[in-house]
C-alpha cells in the first residue's frame, strides 16, 4: 500500500483481499480448467458492493471513485484475474456508459440492477477488421420506422453471454457528412430479435471469464436506444477507455503482486541443493525486481486514479500506468514460472495461470504500442 491511502480505502483493501483468499482463490483452479465464470462468485461480490463502488448513492452505487474501484480489483487480480476482469469490466464498459452518457430513463431502468451486480452489460467495440484502429468500424445502423436496425459483428467481447447479461452497448456507423463517418453507440437488449452471442472463446488466458463473439443481422431496437448524442459514440468510447486503463492498470498490479508473494513463499520453503532457494543472491535479486515492479505499477495508477476523481487531465497518466502495470504483470509472471521451476508449468500452480492471463494485459483496451503512441503524442511529437 502507499501512505496516501485513507483508512476507509485501507479497510477496503483488507475487506477484498479476505474476500480473494476465503472465497475466489479456493475455486480459481476449477473455473479456470472448466472455462466457466462463477455466478455465486459473482453474486457475493455484488452482496459486497464492489459493482456500485464508482457510482453515486442515487443510483444504488456506493458513492465512492475509481480509486475505490482500482483497490478492489488489485485485491482479486492476486488470486483470480478472470474474477477481476469480470468486475472491471462490468464497472468501466458496462454501467458506466449508460452512468456517462445515458438519458434519465435509461439510468433508471439499468443502472440499479448494474450497480447491484444483479445484472451485467457488455460494451461491442472491437470488430474482425477494428482493433486498435477502432475507427474502422464496419457495423452500422440505421433509421427506419423509429427503429434503429443494426447490421454487423462484434467479438472478444466481455460479459456479453451470462446468465445475467441484460444488454450490450455497441458501437455502429450511423450516417457520414463530410467524407467523415459518423459513429454512434446503440443499446441493444439481449433476446432482440437477429441479435446473436456466439460460443464462448477457447481463450489462453483469462479462461473463466466470459467473452463471445457477436452478430447483429438486421437486429431492430427503438430509436430511443441510442446512448448519448448521435456522431459522438467514438468520443465517448475514448473518455471510458481512458478510465478503463487506469482499472486494467490495477488489475495488472494485482497480478503482478500474487506473482511475488507466490514466488516469495516457494524459495521459502523450496529447497535446492541442500539450501533454501530464497538463499541464493540470484533468487533475491529477481524478487527485489518484483516488488519494485510492483511498487512502480502501483504508484502509477494511484496517480492517475487520483487525477481522475479530482477532475484533472488524466489521459496520458492512464497510458502511463496501464504501460508500467502490464509490463509487470509480465514480466513479474516470467520470472515467477522461473523460480517455481518445472511446477510453474502446471496448471495447479497459480503462477502458470498467472503466465497464461498476464499477456492480454498488453492488448486488451489499448494495446501496448497505443499507450506508446498516447504518450508521445503528449509529448508533441506527431507524424
Amino acid at each position: 500500500m502507499t501512505v496516501d491511502m485513507a483508512e476507509e480505502e485501507r479497510e477496503l483493501a483488507r475487506l477484498v483481499r479476505e474476500f480473494a483468499d476465503e472465497v475466489v482463490a479456493p475455486q480459481a483452479y476449477e473455473a479456470d480448467r472448466s472455462h466457466t465464470l462463477s455466478m455465486d462468485v459473482v453474486a457475493q461480490m455484488g452482496d459486497l458492493g464492489l459493482f456500485g463502488l464508482p457510482f453515486p448513492e442515487d443510483v444504488g452505487g456506493q458513492g465512492g471513485d475509481y480509486f475505490s474501484l482500482g483497490i478492489a480489483i488489485e485485491a482479486l487480480a492476486r488470486v483470480d484475474q478472470s474474477v477481476a476482469i469480470t468486475l472491471e469490466a462490468a464497472v468501466s464498459l458496462g454501467a458506466m456508459p449508460v452512468h456517462r452518457f445515458g438519458s434519465p430513463a435509461q439510468r433508471e431502468r439499468l443502472l440499479p440492477d448494474l450497480v447491484a451486480g444483479r445484472a451485467l452489460a457488455g460494451f461491442g467495440l472491437t470488430e474482425p477488421e477494428a482493433g486498435s484502429d477502432a475507427g474502422a468500424t464496419r457495423t452500422t445502423a440505421r433509421l427506419e420506422d423509429d427503429e434503429w436496425v443494426i447490421d454487423g459483428s462484434k467479438q472478444f467481447i466481455t460479459n456479453s453471454g451470462t446468465p445475467i447479461t441484460t444488454f450490450v452497448t455497441v458501437t455502429a456507423v450511423t450516417g457520414e457528412h463530410s467524407g467523415r463517418r459518423e459513429i454512434s453507440t446503440i443499446i441493444v437488449p439481449v433476446g432482440t430479435p437477429g441479435f446473436s452471442v456466439g460460443p464462448a472463446y477457447d481463450k489462453v488466458g483469462w479462461r473463466a471469464s466470459d467473452t463471445h463473439p457477436l452478430t447483429f443481422d438486421g437486429a431492430r431496437v427503438p430509436a430511443e436506444h441510442l446512448l448519448g448524442e448521435r456522431g459522438r459514440g467514438f468520443a465517448s468510447f475514448l473518455h471510458i477507455l481512458d478510465e478503463g486503463r487506469i482499472a486494467i492498470a490495477a488489475l495488472a498490479t494485482g497480478a503482478a503482486e500474487g506473482c511475488l508473494e507466490d514466488a516469495v513463499e516457494y524459495a521459502r520453503r523450496r529447497v535446492v541443493f541442500g539450501e533454501r532457494l530464497g538463499s541464493r543472491q540470484s533468487i533475491q535479486f529477481t524478487l527485489a525486481r518484483m516488488q519494485a515492479r510492483v511498487h512502480n505499477a502501483r504508484l502509477a495508477w494511484h496517480h492517475a486514479a487520483r487525477l481522475r476523481d479530482a477532475g484533472k487531465p488524466f489521459k496520458t497518466e492512464a497510458a502511463i500506468a496501464k504501460l508500467t502495470a502490464s509490463d509487470a504483470a509480465m514480466d513479474n509472471a516470467r520470472d515467477a514460472t522461473q523460480i517455481f521451476g518445472g511446477n510453474g508449468f502446471m496448471n495447479e500452480f497459480a503462477v502458470a495461470r498467472h503466465y497464461r492471463d498476464a499477456k492480454i494485459l498488453e492488448i486488451g483496451e489499448g494495446t501496448s504500442e497505443v499507450q506508446l503512441l498516447v504518450i508521445a503524442r503528449a509529448l508533441g511529437l506527431e507524424r
